[in-house]
């Protein structure tokens, strides 16, 4: 399935395609991704061995090294991944707690994500007289926001469709088994207060998670760190 998603966001992301065209290959891609969450979830009921809980570490530089991390997490909790923040040097280490098959796909959506917000803010010229780090910043605030809402979305779709009425439950079975191996690790975490910006880029931030496409192949994190940091 994974396999389908990666061909359908190569077929978005050719310049040849139309907005509609684009559109609909995106659309496909999220739903067939969300599907596959939930099929590994129903399959590591009857077979637990299959995906069992675990947890990673990414680690996210500067620049706007806390704007990346808003992003992972808004990809990573409608995904029912739980993420815990820890500074670590000029950037920030994320550690991710999750069932194998949603660690993988966080992997891929984000991987590919950091390359479409690099490309969204190289297209996107900065208003006169403003900073442009502070419009950066919001613009990447609209992108997060706007990614988070389309997963959401998708993955409650995906567990809501018919004939499947114990999906709710092994999901919020997972979820809850998830929130304890964080717990076990991080028995007194604190939550971070919200965040001021000042900039003007959140609405043009926000059309870019609009259009994104929500995959993307071979696309290496590497390669999308230096991107985005241009």
């Amino acid at each position: 399935m994974l396999s389908k998603v990666r061909k359908l966001l190569a077929q978005a992301e050719d310049p040849a395609c139309t907005p509609a065209e684009s559109a609909a290959f995106t659309a496909k891609a999220t739903e067939l991704i969300a599907r596959y969450g939930v099929d590994r979830a129903l399959l590591a009921a009857r077979d637990p061995a299959t995906d069992p809980v675990g947890d990673r570490v990414v680690d996210i530089v500067a620049p706007y090294a806390r704007d990346k991390v808003g992003l992972l997490a808004a990809v990573a909790e409608p995904l029912r991944c739980r993420c815990v923040r820890r500074r670590q040097g000029s950037g920030f280490a994320l550690h991710l707690f999750g069932f194998a098959s949603d660690l993988e796909r966080v992997d891929l959506l984000f991987t590919s994500l950091l390359v479409q917000a690099a490309h969204g803010l190289a297209g996107t010229a900065v208003p006169a007289g403003e900073h442009p780090a502070a419009f950066r910043r919001s613009w990447l605030a609209g992108f997060a926001q706007v990614i988070g809402g389309r997963l959401w979305a998708a993955e409650t779709a995906a567990a809501s469709e018919p004939g499947t009425p114990s999906v709710a439950l092994v999901l919020a079975d997972r979820s809850d088994r998830v929130q304890r191996r964080l717990a076990e690790q991080y028995p007194r975490l604190r939550t971070a207060p919200p965040r001021r910006l000042a900039g003007t880029g959140f609405g043009p931030g926000a059309e870019a998670g609009r259009r994104a496409n929500l995959g993307g192949p071979n696309l290496g994190a590497p390669t999308a760190e230096r991107q985005l940091g241009r």
